[in-house]
This record gives C-alpha cells, sequence and structure tokens, in this order.
C-alpha cells in the first residue's frame, strides 16, 4: 500500500430547510429562487429531495481557512435570494415543528425513483445532515483509514447534534435525525473491509443484481465517495452555526492524516468491534456531549471535556500542519457549553418560563436557528 501522503483536500456539503419568514414553518422552495441561486453559484448548489430543502457544496479546499470562506459565500447567496421571496434558511437536522406529512418530494428522476424505491420510508425524510470528503488518492489507503476513523465518528456525532425536536415534540433524543436516517438501507457504521476490492466486489453484487444503480446508494456513516477521490463522512447533524461546521470539518481532516501519520510509522488505531462503536454511536445520539462517551481503552465512560482535550492532542501536528489550530479548538467550547439541541432546548425552556405556550416556545426555537444561520454572514 502506497505511503505518499495523499492531498487531505477538504469539501463540505450542506443540506438547509427553507422557512416562511412570518409563519416560520417550512416552505417549498420557488422555481424562481433555484435558478437565481444556480445562476450565481452553478454546480455548487442543488435542490434537495423534498421541495422544502436546499444543498450546497464547496469547492476543493486545501484547509479549513478556505472552506469557510466559500461556506460564508454559499450561505448568503441562498439568504439573500430566499429573501426576495419572504424565505430564510436553516441549518438543523430537523424542523423544530412542521410535519413531514404536509411536504413534498422534488419531482425529478432521481428522487421519484428513491420514493419509489423506499416506500413511507421515504416520506418522512425530513431530515439535513451536512457530509465532509477528505481526498484521499490511493484506493486501499481510503479503506484503510476508513477502519480506524469509523472510531471517532461518536465524536464527532456527539459535537454535531442539532435536531432534539420532531413534529413539534422534544423527542428525548440529540440527533432524532439518524433515527430517521436509520431506516433507510445500506446506513449505519460501515463494515470493517479489508481493502477497496472488498468495497467494489460488494457494490457490484447489487449494481449486477440491478437493486441498485452504483455506490452513491451507500449511505453509511462513513464511505468511500462515488463522484471523487475521497472519504465521506456523513454521520453529523448540519450545524446552525458556520463556525461549527467549520471545527467539525477540521477535525475531519485532521483526524485522518493522524491516522497516515501512524502508517507512515508502522502503527495504527486499534480497530474495535462495531458493536462497541455502536454503542458510543447510540450515547451520542441520545445524549450529544452531556453524557460522555466510552473510552474502550480504559474501560470507563469518560466526559466529552476531556475526550477533546485528548483528541485535539493527538492530532495538534496536523492542526499545526493545515493552520486549523484556532478554528478546531472551538470543539471544545461546545463540549463544554452544549450543541445546537442543547441551546434548541433552553430556548424552547425559556419561552414556556417566560409564560408562552408550547407554539410559541417552539416559533422561538425556528426564529433562534433563523439567527444562527446569519450570525457568521
Amino acid at each position: 500500500m502506497a505511503l505518499n501522503e495523499p492531498a487531505f483536500s477538504i469539501g463540505i456539503e450542506e443540506e438547509y430547510l427553507l422557512v416562511d419568514r412570518d409563519s416560520l414553518a417550512l416552505a417549498e422552495a420557488p422555481a424562481e429562487m433555484m435558478e437565481a441561486c444556480q445562476n450565481e453559484l452553478q454546480e455548487q448548489v442543488a435542490p434537495e429531495f423534498l421541495n422544502c430543502q436546499i444543498e450546497i457544496g464547496t469547492k476543493v479546499c486545501r484547509d479549513v481557512n478556505e472552506a469557510r470562506g466559500e461556506l460564508q459565500r454559499l450561505r448568503a447567496c441562498v439568504s439573500r435570494e430566499a429573501a426576495r421571496h419572504n424565505l430564510s434558511p436553516i441549518a438543523a437536522s430537523c424542523h423544530p415543528f412542521s410535519d413531514w406529512r404536509e411536504q413534498k418530494h422534488t419531482d425529478k428522476d432521481r428522487y421519484n425513483t428513491l420514493s419509489h424505491d423506499l416506500g413511507g420510508v421515504a416520506q418522512r425524510m425530513l431530515i439535513c445532515g451536512m457530509h465532509v470528503h477528505v481526498g484521499i488518492e490511493d484506493a486501499d489507503r481510503r479503506i484503510d483509514l476508513m477502519n480506524q476513523l469509523t472510531y471517532f465518528l461518536p465524536h464527532m456525532l456527539a459535537l454535531s447534534c442539532s435536531s432534539p425536536f420532531w413534529q413539534g415534540e422534544d423527542t428525548g433524543l440529540d440527533s432524532y435525525r439518524l433515527t430517521i436516517f436509520d431506516n433507510l438501507p445500506r446506513t449505519g457504521l460501515p463494515p470493517r473491509m479489508n481493502g477497496f476490492g472488498d468495497f467494489q466486489r460488494s457494490v457490484d453484487v447489487l449494481v449486477d443484481l440491478g437493486v441498485i444503480e452504483d455506490s452513491s446508494k451507500i449511505w453509511w456513516d462513513l464511505r468511500p465517495s462515488s463522484k471523487f477521490p475521497t472519504i465521506e463522512a456523513r454521520i453529523c447533524d448540519v450545524q446552525p452555526r458556520l463556525q461549527d461546521t467549520v471545527a467539525l470539518a477540521g477535525m475531519t481532516q485532521a483526524l485522518a492524516r493522524m491516522l497516515w501519520r501512524l502508517a507512515v510509522n508502522n502503527q495504527r488505531w486499534r480497530i474495535y468491534d462495531r458493536f462497541l462503536i455502536a454503542e458510543n454511536r447510540w450515547r451520542a445520539q441520545r445524549y450529544g456531549v452531556r453524557e460522555g462517551l466510552i473510552d474502550f481503552g480504559l474501560g470507563e465512560v469518560v466526559p466529552m471535556t476531556q475526550l477533546m482535550d485528548e483528541v485535539l492532542e493527538l492530532v495538534q501536528d496536523d492542526l499545526a500542519f493545515f493552520d486549523s489550530m484556532d478554528a478546531v479548538t472551538r470543539a471544545c467550547d461546545i463540549a463544554r457549553d452544549g450543541t445546537s439541541a442543547d441551546r434548541q432546548r433552553r430556548i424552547h425552556a425559556a419561552r414556556r418560563e417566560a409564560g408562552g405556550d408550547d407554539a410559541t416556545a417552539l416559533r422561538a426555537v425556528a426564529q433562534h436557528l433563523i439567527d444562527e444561520f446569519h450570525a457568521d454572514l
């Protein structure tokens, strides 16, 4: 397996929900809005599965400092064009109160096929995520790094939680999005594979049977991209705050390089059974950063503040290499102060304590998400 240093370039994709600025409920993207966004952003913007969603993607970036500028430009364009139609984007993985039954999927061949294939599961797909691509040119190296990086997926999920509410109810979960997404086939933690050949042979079985067209229908939390020479981390909820997107992307990039450095020294991160990692994935989905994750080496549940200090120490050389230390240390703030899910619950509780009813409190959460989207633009 080649040990030439990969590019470790990054690209970030985000999915947003569109809300009416008056009612704060979900609203469909007008064709004129989509056309205006595409005229300015070209292939960097696209409709998503539901009519109330829109997706953006950065160009290939060397580091998160470059990616931050890309995200600001993309978010600003979507916000500006949405405002012309009295709409606003929000970057949360679930809307606080709108009903999935009232949403319609985008009339495109890809999405019509998806709706047919997935049946009732697809109808509830009122969720948004963020995807981080890291450039790894060597296909076998992609799989080797995936096998090791899987250990850290629950850590990234815990930091990213932004979906505590679903159809006006507090679900008790910090990432309810995964509850919906895990109902799809070919999701969850990736299996351990010995090389890219293992992955390709498995995909080919399903393609040859006509079950899927290509590997883009493999929706694991971490996968080899079907389009680019990258590994694609898909575990995270989308982030209301741009700075949190940047922090998570920078951490993903740094972890990938740290694991590559281990390989250069003929070392590797210990591969744990997926059953154990799935337990941490559940803890992250349920509690976010509040209850900590299991350190399987120590055999203890460790607070997220301590885990983030340890992760940043592991990747300090890589953060220095990418000049992303300032951006990624934001993860320590999240571990200490809470995620978007925690902030949303605080907004809801404060409005209820001030005498507002539940509907008013949920509207306050939606307005809070609008405000956070625009805070860094």
